[in-house]
């Protein structure tokens, strides 16, 4: 059977750093964590001009993964467990906080110099209490790596994480995270299965879709009940998406500033923590 929409939040802007805005469905002041899912934020698309010297810089995180699907452009990544990547369109990244580390982010020198369009979605994938302490890791997939998925004519969607359609993504997690990300034209339809049970949502990240006869346009994310199965879309116009799908996390959660712990008391030993030097060191 199909399910019902709980939710449609609007991305609102938000400021996060001096120079940098993106638009944030998730939390939502109606709707505030589907556990695993903490946070969604979607940066642009922006145009760079040549020259710029946009970059998040050192930031510290713990207890959680941020998780970044590279739309457009070109991310660079560094952190201070000694991760370095750069990812392009199409490209996903999932970095696991753990016990904690600092990292940056932005566009490649490449991009900066020359110019162009950046755009990107960054999740916020929370992680159970036995695994927040445990040491930070990264890990990428490109977008040849990732498996297509609900295949059809004027569909071209890929698997980033979990099994689907009897493939499985390239990207590990901890819980069950279900990933899928594309592309879908004008009038085509796709039916999506989830596992009753689980968190489902389904973000528009261009164009619009037709969802239980109610219309869903660009910046907008769509909370599913967890009863039933089934999710059938039709694209108004030539669409992009972004699938999630996930076994729930029953556990509390505490999430400020960077981090996503269980208690408030956690929270604020984070912040200590990161005031101490715990997190180690990153230039730039």
């Amino acid at each position: 059977m199909q399910k019902k929409i709980e939710h449609i939040l609007a991305g609102r802007m938000k400021q996060i750093t001096a120079e940098e805005r993106v638009r944030q469905p998730l939390p939502h002041k109606d709707f505030r964590f589907a556990n695993p899912f903490i946070v969604l934020h979607h940066l642009g698309p922006e145009e760079i001009a040549p020259g710029g010297q946009l970059r998040i810089h050192p930031h510290p995180h713990r207890g959680f993964a941020p998780v970044t699907f590279q739309l457009q452009g070109a991310g660079y990544h560094k952190d201070s467990a000694g991760h370095e990547k750069t990812i392009h369109a199409g490209d996903t990244q999932w970095m696991f906080a753990g016990r904690g580390l600092l990292h940056s982010e932005g566009p490649t020198p490449e991009l900066l110099q020359k110019g162009g369009i950046q755009e990107l979605i960054q999740l916020w994938i929370n992680v159970p209490t036995a695994h927040k302490w445990d040491e930070p890791a990264y890990q990428s997939a490109t977008c040849a790596m990732q498996p297509p998925v609900l295949q059809q004519e004027g569909v071209n969607l890929r698997l980033a994480s979990g099994s689907y359609d009897d493939k499985t993504g390239p990207l590990k997690s901890f819980t069950s995270v279900i990933s899928i990300v594309g592309d879908i034209a004008k009038g085509k339809r796709v039916q999506f299965t989830a596992t009753p049970g689980y968190w489902t949502l389904l973000y528009v990240i261009k164009g619009a879709i037709t969802i239980n006869c109610e219309t869903v346009t660009q910046y907008n994310l769509v909370v599913f009940e967890k009863e039933n199965d089934e999710i059938i879309i039709t694209a108004e116009e030539d669409t992009q998406v972004l699938f999630l799908s996930a076994e729930p996390i029953t556990e509390p959660v505490a999430a400020k500033d960077n981090f996503v712990m269980n208690t408030p008391e956690e929270i604020e030993q984070a912040i200590e923590d990161y005031k101490k030097g715990v997190f180690g060191h990153l230039d730039s």
